[in-house]
């Protein structure tokens, strides 16, 4: 928005007010988005905490988590509302409005969110621990991935709109089999000319389960305090990197990854998902006061897997995102040999003392507060090693 309000006064008074043309500079509208979604975060966040106080939406705790989390009931959650509210103000004001990334990812992150808030209001209003049932929600977590990936298997492929829609033509009128420009193939990171063209068929299966394997990662792993919002905001600057990279001609060029244009875009989204993490991890962290619900984890998921799917960075969201990946993998494995060792032997089993993983650490005696901090080290550590892929090639 403010943006195209310089633009205007700057074809009006070109002389005059020539000094708006610092926000010509992605550069310096990232700054400002950060810089505006966290004072935003850290202005509001005191009201937002006593506004869900005062309507007794606190954290409901399951009669079978860790006895040191049952301190914890009562404490207001749903406090992902002001990561978002965050989000949306800070990215409508310094992002490019024609821009259709950034819109696609707001789609998919406020999508998510809402989601995330009819699961949050049921625990909250029914005393349901469990929430919306995981087939409702991951019918509509599948709906909003599919839509995402399908326009953006033709979208990353093209330049424009009007050639997102002849692409999409061509591609019914040849019976469902055009093949995808070499921009949108799967890149193998650290590899200079090693890719995998997907197709569209591909692309939009390999973007639909990175989009909603990463919310549900990002959801899976916010049971502690803190632990979560961090290494969103690590994951999201660094991919804030990527985005700028892929979407500018020359770095792309003399760094060997495609070049997508509209995708330097993105760096004000990921700028303001970091500004507006930071203000809430300073509610958020040991003892928390607010906690960020499914509204908040499910929404910042999606929106990193559709960065990573735009980006062509699939593969370095694995590595960079590892908290989340093992996290995932850990309830997976416990829930598949519980139900084999049942069957094998008439009692279940386990591999971890419990799951997700941050709660076997804490059966090992581990502290939240260690918990919590070395897995940021630990992420961060991967972030370190994902912009790496940047010049290792």
């Amino acid at each position: 928005m403010l943006l195209s309000l310089s633009e205007l006064l700057l074809a009006w008074y070109p002389q005059e007010l020539s000094f708006l043309r610092v926000f010509q500079y992605l550069t310096f509208r990232a700054v400002l988005a950060a810089m505006t979604s966290l004072l935003i975060g850290l202005a509001f966040g005191p009201w937002v905490i006593r506004r869900l106080a005062e309507m007794k939406i606190g954290q409901p705790i399951r009669e079978y988590a860790m006895h040191t989390h049952l301190g914890k009931r009562g404490t207001p959650t749903m406090g992902g509302v002001l990561v978002l509210i965050g989000i949306a103000v800070s990215t409508i004001l310094w992002f490019d409005w024609s821009n259709r990334f950034v819109w696609v990812v707001m789609l998919v992150t406020f999508g998510f969110g809402a989601i995330g808030w009819v699961d949050d209001w049921r625990k909250v209003v029914r005393k349901d621990p469990e929430g919306m049932r995981s087939r409702e929600k991951f019918f509509w977590q599948a709906l909003i991935g599919l839509v995402a990936a399908t326009y953006l298997a033709f979208s990353v492929a093209e330049t424009s709109n009007v050639r997102v829609v002849e692409l999409f033509t061509r591609w019914v009128a040849s019976g469902l089999s055009t093949s995808l420009p070499p921009r949108a193939d799967l890149l193998v990171p650290f590899s200079k000319a090693v890719s995998y063209p997907l197709g569209v068929w591909g692309f939009i299966g390999l973007s639909w389960f990175v989009i909603v394997g990463a919310s549900n990662a990002v959801n899976m792993t916010d049971g502690l305090d803190g632990l979560a919002i961090m290494p969103v905001v690590m994951v999201g600057a660094a991919l804030g990197v990527f985005a700028y990279v892929v979407g500018n001609a020359n770095f792309s060029r003399y760094l060997l990854f495609p070049y997508i244009p509209g995708a330097g875009e993105l760096l004000v989204f990921c700028a303001a998902l970091s500004g507006a993490g930071l203000a809430f991890l300073w509610f958020n962290a040991n003892p928390a006061q607010v906690f960020m619900g499914d509204v908040g984890a499910l929404a910042l998921g999606g929106a990193l897997g559709t960065i990573a799917v735009i980006t062509r960075q699939e593969i370095v969201l694995g590595v960079m995102g590892g908290v989340f990946v093992a996290e995932t993998l850990s309830v997976m494995l416990q829930v598949a040999y519980f139900k084999f060792t049942k069957r094998r032997f008439g009692e279940g089993r386990r591999i971890f003392l419990m799951a997700p993983l941050h709660h076997h650490y804490e059966k090992k005696g581990w502290t939240e507060n260690q918990v919590v901090v070395r897995f940021w080290i630990v992420t961060m550590l991967l972030c370190l090693v994902g912009l790496a892929s940047l010049k290792l090639r």
